[in-house]
C-alpha cells in the first residue's frame, strides 16, 4: 500500500501540470474519456482524478461543465485498472503464477471497458446519468463544509515522508523528485509482492485457503460488499484490486471469486468523490455533488447491467482468459501492449485532438 501511495505521489510530481492542461480539450466526449483515462494512469488513482474533477466542476467560475466531466469520470474508471495490471507483470517470469494472476488483474479492465461501451453511447443519446444525478443532487440539497481524512491515508503519508524528504534533499527539480519516488515505490511494490506470494504459497494447504474460499465463494453479494468495504477503508480501488493479484498468483483466489470483489471496489471508490463533494462550498457546490453522484450511478448501473445475467457476466471473464492466453506467448509484447493501451494510445489521441483544434 505504501508503494502504491508513493507511485501516485511520484506521478503527480511528474505530470500534474500536464493533467491540468488536458482538461481544456474535453468538449469532445471521446477526448474527455481519454483524458480521464490518461490522467488516472499518471496519478495511479481514480480517486485523485475524480476529486480533481469534482473541484473543477464546483469551482465558482467552473472551467469544466458537468456534461464534459461525465466521460472523464468514465475514463478514470478505466484508468484505475492499470495498477493491478502492472502489478500482475511482477509474476511474468513465473509462468504458472502469471497465468493465474493476469486474468484476476485484467477482469477489472474488461468490466470497465464493457461498462463504458454500453453506458457512454446511452448517456450521449439520453443524458440519463446526468439527469438522474441532477435530480438526486436537488433532492439532497447543497452539502458543504464536511472534512474527512482517512486514518490509513494519514499513516501511509507518514510512512512515505522519509522517502519524500530524501527525494527533496537529493534532487532540486520537482520532476526529478517524482522520478525518484516512482522508482522507489515500484521497487517497494515488487519486493512486497514477491514476499507476499512466497508467504501465501507456504500457507496454501492450511485453513487460510478455506477462509478465503469460504468468504468470497459463499455469495457474489458478500464478495461485492468485501470489495466495497476494503476500498472505503483504504480509499483506493487500485490497492484493493492489487491485493487480489498475489492471491490469484498463489492459487488462493479464482477469477470467478475475484471478479465481484473488483466490481465492489469500483463502487467503493466513488466514496472519495462524494466526500470531496461534501467538502466544497459556493454557488456551484451542488454541481460537484452531481458529478460525484454520476460516478456512483455509473458503477451501480454497470453492475446492474452486466453482473446479474450469467451470459453477459461471462463476457469480461472470457475476455480476460483470452487476453491471458495471448500474453503467455510473449512477455515482451505483453509489457508493450500494457504500455500502449494505458499510456501510448491515450497520449496519441489527445495529441491528435489538440492538433485539429
Amino acid at each position: 500500500m505504501l508503494g502504491v501511495k508513493g507511485l501516485g505521489s511520484g506521478f503527480r510530481l511528474l505530470g500534474e501540470d500536464l493533467i491540468q492542461s488536458f482538461f481544456a480539450a474535453t468538449e469532445n466526449p471521446f477526448v474527455g474519456l481519454v483524458v480521464g483515462l490518461l490522467a488516472t494512469t499518471l496519478v495511479q488513482s481514480s480517486s485523485v482524478t475524480t476529486s480533481m474533477i469534482v473541484a473543477l466542476v464546483a469551482a465558482p467560475e467552473s472551467p469544466l461543465p458537468l456534461a464534459n466531466a461525465i466521460p472523464m469520470v468514465m475514463g478514470a474508471n478505466i484508468g484505475t485498472t492499470v495498477t493491478a495490471t502492472v502489478v500482475s507483470l511482477a509474476h511474468i517470469g513465473r509462468r504458472d503464477e502469471f497465468e493465474r494472476a493476469f486474468p484476476v488483474a485484467i477482469c477489472h479492465d474488461a468490466f470497465n471497458y464493457f461498462s463504458v461501451l454500453i453506458l457512454l453511447p446511452l448517456e450521449l443519446a439520453t443524458g440519463i446519468l446526468r439527469r438522474s444525478a441532477v435530480w438526486m443532487g436537488g433532492a439532497l440539497g447543497e452539502m458543504g463544509g464536511v472534512e474527512y481524512e482517512s486514518l490509513l491515508d494519514t499513516a501511509l503519508d507518514a510512512g512515505l515522508a522519509p522517502f519524500r524528504a530524501l527525494a527533496g534533499l537529493s534532487f532540486g527539480a520537482q520532476s526529478a523528485q517524482g522520478a525518484f519516488l516512482t522508482v522507489v515505490s515500484g521497487l517497494l511494490i515488487f519486493v512486497a509482492l514477491f514476499l507476499l506470494v512466497k508467504v501465501l504459497r507456504s500457507v496454501l494447504h492450511t485453513r487460510v485457503e478455506e477462509v478465503v474460499n469460504g468468504t468470497l465463494g459463499r455469495s457474489a453479494v458478500i464478495a461485492i460488499l468485501v470489495g466495497i468495504a476494503m476500498t472505503v477503508m483504504v480509499q483506493s480501488s487500485s490497492i484493493t484490486t492489487s491485493v487480489l493479484v498475489p492471491l490469484g498468483a498463489a492459487g488462493m483466489l479464482r477469477l470467478e471469486q475475484a471478479f465481484p470483489v473488483t466490481i465492489g471496489a469500483n463502487i467503493g471508490t466513488t466514496v472519495t468523490a462524494l466526500l470531496a463533494a461534501m467538502a466544497v462550498s459556493g454557488p456551484n457546490a451542488v454541481v460537484g455533488l452531481e458529478i460525484a453522484l454520476v460516478h456512483l450511478l455509473f458503477n451501480l448501473t454497470g453492475l446492474a447491467i452486466i453482473y446479474p445475467v450469467q451470459r453477459i457476466r461471462k463476457v469480461p471473464l472470457d475476455v480476460s482468459r483470452a487476453a491471458t492466453r495471448l500474453a503467455l506467448r510473449s512477455w515482451k509484447l505483453t509489457v508493450l501492449w500494457v504500455a500502449l493501451l494505458f499510456y501510448g494510445l491515450p497520449s496519441l489521441c489527445i495529441a491528435i485532438a489538440q492538433w485539429f483544434r
